[in-house]
């Protein structure tokens, strides 16, 4: 047996069920090898979108996924999908075809191109040592939660490989995910001090706690100390349904969300990098607000923001802890106060008040906030499309959303059941994703409608992804909000008097493209076009739907102002 195909065997009885690339000469044997012993493999239109394919697959799945690509340009072409993920801490694992000679025309330093995006690099260097290295590869992606480059030099992959067992998955103990820390007592018991000082707590979750398990612990706790609820663009649906949330919190955040969590006297993230984005470069933090932060990574306490307080542990297991110190200090306190002749005292309500609850339920969601409707017989204002969209398109969804001027508007306006309703990949802030980040998450999740919000600029960037989509027969929505430009840099730089004409575009008739590719499309100028949308959900969807949204480009998104700050 060639080393390809026991490492590709291996792979696959690790638990790397579904692979996403395009196959060239270097990863053919490979890629064949995993497909033959039961792994799923998408073919991309481009390796670029095959790894943010993988990348969206990984976090709506919370498996390990993998990109499989060819030597040399195959890697290169794919380097900004593997910079999201990287950034993201995405389990993934990149099989690398990799050339060892420097006078070959597909050399680069492959090693070099992961350090530079934040991926790991590891290699197969020998055919007796082939599947254990691929293991250990999964086992740092998994156990890590890095996204981790494996090379695979061309003559060693050719190689036969000695003694193999039949049963590769004797050899492929790898553990399905990252083994949870357990907080320190000394940690756990410090935080049970400064929230029960607390009086107007707010819990901001993030990554780190997309999870059942977290989200109960959360909810119990914030429950106990009166806390609010928030969460970061990434974890959005977290606490969907809750009386107490506050939705995002950072650029995202609604005015009244904004408001409250400034008035916090107390800021705890869960899982949460507090960073510019979250806190609105700190402003969203109160002169007098403490800080907590906990994590199960060390290495990210404090790295964005001053915390008064770190708890290095996993997030459910803190949360649980906490209750637990909580629970064990009440019973000692109302036994020392019941032999004083005292009465015991029950926990603040905190931040939830009557007033507060009221506030929230009429006002938290950006869709409730009045805003003047810009829309006229030939441009739909966002606002009023996204608002449509979210009453037209069913609950059960799973959305990806490119990065723009625009993406405010379906991150924000359309709802999401669940933390597995908003696939974000904006660690790198790339445009030209979020067709792929669909259909990556769309494959996460069958279950769900995938809708895929993009600009014109990132749709037309992705367009070769459209194939992907119709070869796939997903029941997609592609919503483009077409401005005909670059918006960001539009009203960016516009107020200033600088030229525009590098970053505005001929109009483009992007549902003609999406015709071209199979799919049915519709383009929007009013409210009433939509009526075609709610004809294809009533249909058979034997084909995916684009939206060309003839969007109103009068001005620039609440949140640019934060996107632009300290750039």
């Amino acid at each position: 047996m060639k080393v390809a195909e026991a490492v590709g065997r291996a792979l696959h009885a690790a638990g790397v069920g579904q692979v996403f690339g395009v196959v060239g000469s270097g990863n053919f044997h490979l890629t064949n090898a995993m497909v033959a012993a039961g792994s799923r493999f998408v073919a991309a239109r481009h390796e670029g979108g095959a790894a943010t394919m993988a990348d969206a697959y990984a976090r709506m799945s919370g498996t390990v996924a993998a990109l499989s690509v060819h030597q040399g340009p195959g890697l290169t072409n794919a380097m900004t999908g593997i910079a999201e993920a990287a950034k993201s801490r995405t389990p993934l694992l990149v099989l690398a075809a990799e050339v060892t000679e420097p006078r070959s025309n597909f050399y680069v330093d492959q090693d070099a191109l992961a350090r530079s995006v934040g991926a790991v690099s590891a290699r197969v260097t020998s055919a007796e040592d082939a599947v254990t290295q691929a293991l250990d590869a999964v086992r740092r992606a998994v156990c890590e939660r890095r996204t981790v480059l494996l090379n695979l030099p061309l003559g060693v992959q050719a190689l036969d490989v000695p003694d193999v067992p039949d049963d590769v998955s004797t050899l492929a103990v790898v553990p399905p995910e990252r083994a949870p820390v357990e907080p320190e007592f000394a940690e756990v018991e410090a935080l049970a001090r400064v929230l029960d000082k607390s009086r107007r707590p707010v819990f901001v979750a993030g990554r780190g706690a997309r999870s059942p398990g977290a989200r109960d612990a959360l909810v119990a706790l914030a429950e106990r100390h009166g806390a609010l609820l928030a969460t970061s663009a990434v974890a959005r649906g977290l606490f969907h349904g809750d009386p107490w949330s506050l939705d995002v919190s950072g650029g995202f955040a609604s005015p009244l969300a904004a408001e409250l969590i400034q008035e916090a006297d107390l800021i705890v993230g869960w899982g949460c990098a507090l960073n510019m984005w979250t806190m609105r470069h700190g402003r969203l933090i109160g002169p007098d607000t403490t800080v907590v932060q906990v994590d199960d990574d060390a290495s990210v306490l404090g790295a964005h923001r001053e915390v008064h307080l770190g708890v290095t542990g996993d997030v459910e297991l803190t949360a649980r802890r906490a209750l637990e110190t909580d629970d064990a200090n009440r019973q000692s306190q109302q036994g020392k106060q019941a032999r004083q002749g005292q009465q015991s005292q029950d926990a603040g309500q905190g931040f939830r008040t009557a007033d507060t609850g009221a506030a929230i339920a009429a006002r938290v969601r950006w869709r409730d906030v009045p805003y003047e409707d810009t829309s006229t017989r030939e441009r739909i204002d966002p606002r009023t499309l996204t608002i449509a969209l979210d009453d037209i398109l069913p609950a059960e969804r799973v959305i990806g959303v490119d990065s723009g001027n625009f993406m405010g508007y379906p991150s924000m306006y359309l709802s999401v059941p669940d933390e597995n309703g908003l696939c974000f990949t904006q660690a790198f802030q790339s445009i030209g994703l979020g067709l792929a980040t669909a259909i990556g998450a769309a494959l996460a999740r069958p279950d769900r409608l995938p809708v895929a919000a993009l600009g014109d600029g990132g749709a037309m960037m992705g367009a070769a992804e459209l194939d992907t989509v119709r070869r796939l027969e997903l029941p997609m929505v592609v919503v483009v909000y077409n401005d005909d430009a670059y918006g960001a840099e539009v009203h960016h730089f516009g107020p200033d008097g600088h030229p525009l004409e590098t970053v505005e575009f001929p109009p483009t008739d992007i549902a003609a493209v999406a015709r071209g590719y199979g799919f049915e499309a519709v383009t929007v100028h009013t409210r009433a076009d939509l009526k075609a949308v709610e004809d294809w959900l009533a249909g058979p969807r034997s084909a995916p739907l684009l939206i060309d949204a003839k969007v109103v480009a009068d001005r620039g998104a609440w949140w640019l102002e934060e996107a632009f700050r300290g750039h």
